[in-house]
C-alpha cells in the first residue's frame, strides 16, 4: 500500500526524533544518533535478501531500481518529491511511497538505499543515509561541489557504510583491461592524455508555470534559491533540462566527465589524489542564459570554451580536446591506448592484444557494478567505485569548471591554478577557492561536521 505525505509539509516522523538535536538549520544540522542505531538494521548475511529503498525514481533511478530488483534484493519503499511519479512506479513495484526521504530513512527494515536524485541533492541524501545506518548506491556524478564531496567521504567512513558510485564503466571488461595495460607500462611512461572537450553548465532564466499538484517544488530545489517551476527545468535531459544548468548540475563536464575522467583517474593511479594544476586557454568563459525551452546545442557550443588543461604528477598533461567522451586517449613513449565506453583500441594495434604476464599492478576487477555493491554490503568491504574514488573523479570535473569560472570573473585566461589534492584547496588563487562550494539556503544546508 502506497502512503503519501502532505506535499506542503516536510514531515519529520521519528527519524528526526532520534536526533538529540536538530536545531534551526533543520536538514543541514548533523544528526546525533543514539548509541546502537547503526546496528538496528544489522548487516545482511551471505544468503539474506538485501532490503532496499530508493530516493529519486526518475529516468536513471527507475532504470537502476529495475536492475537491482532482479539481483536477490527486495525494494520496500521509494521516496520522491513528485508523488505522481512515485505512485506510478509503485503501481509496478510492491513498495511504500514517501515524499520526504527522511521517512524512508527512518525505517529499520531497510538496509541500503539507491540515491538517484538530481545532482544538487546527492550530498544531503548520502550524508543522511549514512547517519541513518544505510549503505548507499549514489548515482554519478557523486557531487555538485568539491567541499561537499569530502563531507560525504567523512560520513561514509564515520558510520562504516558501503557506498558505490554509479560510474559503471569501472565494471566494464574493456575499461579494466585498458587501465591494467596502462598501469603496467604497456605504452611506457604516460606523457599526455587527450580527453573530450567537455562542456560547462550555463544559466536558467526560463519563465515560471503553475506547479503541478503533488510536486514539492521547494524541496526539489533544495539548497538552491527556488527557480520558477518549468517542466523543462525539472526534466534531466529536456530542452535543455536541469543537467545543463549550473545551480543544479556541473554540466557535461560532470555528466560525461564522470565517466571519461574517472577512467583517467583509474589509469593514472590517482584514485586517492588528482591533478596538481589546471588552466585555460582562449577567450574567457561567457555562458548563456536560456530564457525559453531550447536544446543543448547552443549552450554546449558556447560552454566548450575556453579550452581546459590539467597537469598530473610526473608532468603528465591532460587537455580537453578531441578525445572520446567515455574515456580518453593515453599517449605514452611506446604508443597510444584509447579507452572509450565498452571499447578499447591502440596504436600500434598489437599493444592491446598480448596478455599481461605477472603484472606488477593488480586493479580491482568487477563484472557487474550493482552486484559488486551488493556483495560488498554483505562482506563489509569497499566496492570498486568507493566514495573516495567517486569524490576524487568528480573533483577533476569540478576543477575544469572552476578554471573556466575564474576566467569569467577575471576576464583572463592562462592563469595556472595550483591545486593541492591533499588539502583540496588552490594554493595561489583566492578567487578559485570561492568555487569550492556554493551558497545554500536553510533548511537544506550541509552539516559542519558529520
Amino acid at each position: 500500500m502506497a502512503t503519501q505525505t502532505d506535499p506542503k509539509t516536510i514531515t519529520r516522523r521519528s527519524f528526526l526524533s532520534k536526533s538529540v538535536m536538530l536545531g534551526a538549520a533543520g536538514l543541514g544540522m548533523p544528526y546525533i544518533l543514539p548509541s546502537g542505531v547503526l546496528a538496528m538494521n544489522g548487516n545482511p548475511g551471505a544468503n539474506d535478501r538485501i532490503v532496499l529503498g530508493a530516493i529519486g525514481v526518475g529516468r536513471q533511478g527507475l532504470h537502476v531500481l529495475n536492475h537491482l530488483a532482479g539481483l536477490h534484493t527486495r525494494f520496500a519503499a521509494i521516496a520522491d518529491v513528485d508523488l505522481n511519479r512515485a505512485n506510478q512506479v509503485a503501481e509496478h513495484h510492491d513498495v511504500d511511497v514517501y515524499q520526504d526521504y527522511r521517512e524512508l530513512l527512518d525505517r529499520d527494515d531497510i538496509d541500503a538505499v539507491l540515491v538517484a536524485s538530481p545532482d544538487h541533492w546527492h550530498a544531503l541524501h548520502t550524508i543522511h543515509a549514512a547517519q541513518a545506518g544505510k549503505d548507499i548506491y549514489c548515482e554519478k556524478p557523486l557531487t555538485l561541489t568539491i567541499s561537499e564531496g569530502r563531507l560525504m567521504v567523512d560520513a561514509v567512513r564515520k558510520y562504516d557504510r558501503v557506498l558505490q558510485t554509479g560510474s559503471q564503466q569501472r565494471s566494464s571488461s574493456s575499461e579494466y583491461r585498458g587501465c591494467m595495460l596502462i598501469r603496467n607500462g604497456r605504452i611506457g611512461n604516460v606523457q599526455r592524455v587527450i580527453a573530450a572537450n567537455y562542456e560547462s553548465p550555463w544559466h536558467n532564466g526560463m519563465p515560471g508555470e503553475p506547479i503541478p499538484d503533488g510536486l514539492d517544488w521547494d524541496m526539489w530545489c533544495g539548497h538552491v534559491e527556488p527557480h520558477p517551476y518549468h517542466p523543462e527545468l525539472k526534466t534531466p535531459r529536456g530542452n535543455p533540462g536541469w543537467m545543463s544548468f549550473r545551480d543544479f548540475c556541473a554540466g557535461e563536464i560532470a555528466n560525461w566527465g564522470a565517466h571519461g575522467l574517472d577512467q583517467v583517474q583509474w589509469a593514472l593511479g590517482m584514485d586517492d589524489s588528482g591533478p596538481i594544476a589546471v588552466w585555460t586557454e582562449g577567450e574567457p568563459f561567457d555562458p548563456p542564459t536560456y530564457t525559453e525551452p531550447e536544446d543543448r546545442s547552443r549552450g554546449n557550443r558556447i560552454c566548450g570554451s575556453p579550452k581546459v588543461y590539467m597537469e598530473y604528477p610526473d608532468g603528465i598533461i591532460m587537455e580537453f580536446e578531441n578525445g572520446p567522451r567515455g574515456g580518453a586517449i593515453f599517449v605514452g613513449e611506446e604508443g597510444t591506448i584509447t579507452i572509450d565506453r565498452n571499447h578499447l583500441s591502440s596504436d600500434p594495434g598489437d599493444l592491446i592484444e598480448d596478455p599481461l604476464e605477472d603484472p606488477e599492478v593488480e586493479l580491482y576487477e568487477s563484472t557487474n557494478h550493482l552486484q559488486d555493491w551488493l556483495d560488498c554490503i554483505k562482506e563489509r568491504r569497499k566496492p570498486i567505485c568507493d566514495v573516495e574514488v567517486g569524490h576524487r573523479s568528480a573533483t577533476v570535473c569540478h576543477l575544469g569548471n572552476v578554471a573556466r569560472w575564474v576566467s569569467e570573473v577575471t576576464g583572463e585566461t592562462g592563469q595556472r591554478l595550483e591545486w593541492d589534492p591533499e588539502a583540496e584547496r588552490f594554493t595561489n588563487s583566492d578567487v578559485a577557492n570561492t568555487f569550492l562550494d556554493c551558497e545554500r539556503r536553510e533548511p537544506y544546508t550541509l552539516p559542519e561536521t558529520v
